[in-house]
This record gives C-alpha cells, sequence and structure tokens, in this order.
C-alpha cells in the first residue's frame, strides 16, 4: 500500500476570495459542479422567476389593493415572500455565473480520484464506504454523495486503488485505504 499525503494547498487553482465568499468555498477554490447540479439549479432559477415570482406579485397587487397595509397578512407575507424569493434567484445567478461544470464521464485518467469519481475506500475500523465527490451545492449524504472540498474527498483526491490517505476530520486523523474508483459511463 501505497501512502499519499493531501493535495497541498499550492496544488488547488486560484481564484478571487471575493468569488470564494460568494461561492462559500474554501479562498482559492472554484465551484464545481456536475452538468446535473448546474442543470437543477438553473431549473430552479427558470422556476422561481418564470412561476413563483409572478404568482406571488399577483397576489400582492390584490392585496395591496385592499386598502390598509399594516394589517394585511396577504400583504406582509408576500412581500417577505418576494424577497425572499429575489434573494435566492441573486445567488443562483452569482452561483451559476461562477460555476465550473465538469464532466465526470469525460475523465481520461481513470485510475486516480478527480471530480465527479464514485470512491470506494476502508477506514481504521474497517467500514467499507462508497461515496462520489460532487460540488457543494450537490451533496445528498442519503445518496453518499459528498462535497469535493470536504476533509474526507480532499484526502481523496489524485489517490489511486491501494493507497492509503489522511483524512484530517473534525474528530482527528482517519486514515482510508483506495480499494475501487469509477467515473460514469461516456
Amino acid at each position: 500500500m501505497a501512502r499519499r499525503e493531501p493535495p497541498s494547498p499550492a496544488e488547488a487553482d486560484d481564484d478571487s476570495d471575493e468569488a470564494a465568499e460568494v461561492n462559500g468555498l474554501p479562498p482559492g477554490r472554484r465551484n464545481l459542479m456536475t452538468p446535473a447540479g448546474a442543470a437543477a439549479l438553473q431549473a430552479e432559477l427558470e422556476e422561481l422567476g418564470r412561476r413563483e415570482r409572478p404568482r406571488v406579485v399577483e397576489i400582492v397587487s390584490w392585496a395591496a389593493s385592499n386598502g390598509d397595509r399594516s394589517e394585511n397578512g396577504d400583504y406582509l407575507y408576500g412581500k417577505r415572500r418576494l424577497r425572499e424569493i429575489d434573494r435566492r434567484i441573486r445567488y443562483l445567478r452569482k452561483r451559476l455565473e461562477q460555476t465550473e461544470v465538469v464532466h465526470p464521464e469525460r475523465q481520461t485518467r481513470r485510475d486516480q480520484v478527480f471530480f465527479g469519481a464514485t470512491v470506494t475506500y476502508v477506514n481504521e475500523r474497517d467500514e467499507e464506504r462508497t461515496i462520489t465527490i460532487v460540488g457543494v451545492d450537490e451533496i445528498d449524504t442519503r445518496q453518499n454523495r459528498i462535497s469535493w472540498v470536504c476533509p474526507v474527498a480532499t484526502a481523496l483526491l489524485k489517490a489511486r486503488i491501494g493507497d492509503v490517505v489522511t483524512a484530517r476530520t473534525p474528530v482527528g486523523p482517519e486514515e482510508l485505504e483506495v480499494l475501487a474508483i469509477t467515473y460514469p459511463a461516456s
């Protein structure tokens, strides 16, 4: 078994600290996303802009026409909902404009762990786990989809089958041995 340390911060691609702040990512990290993840955010943006917001605007207009707005629940709730929708739309637009879509099925170096890989590993307690490394907006723990910036994924990046890597977890370092690496079919 070959031992390998996690990639150094110098290996990460540079990005502005301001963009990282908007992304919710550590400074110097890009907002990587699979095509499916980017499509899901785009669909949410379209749903909010084309359906939800116009529907709420209609309700607010109707409620405003009823007179006293200070005690008008439909008006007050509608205005609050519009602010939430507008905030989410701004967030999604910024997120999508800073997203770099990565097609895991096009990965040519399938013997190493990169973004989009499904990795089976065993930990120090002999527990075998299979995870898929995805973007920060695509995390789904029920489907074992973890962010590429989380400690386990960071430790696994660039590893090969048989490598033992050290993940720096909140409870301390944990050694993981890579058992299998797969990518979606192209």
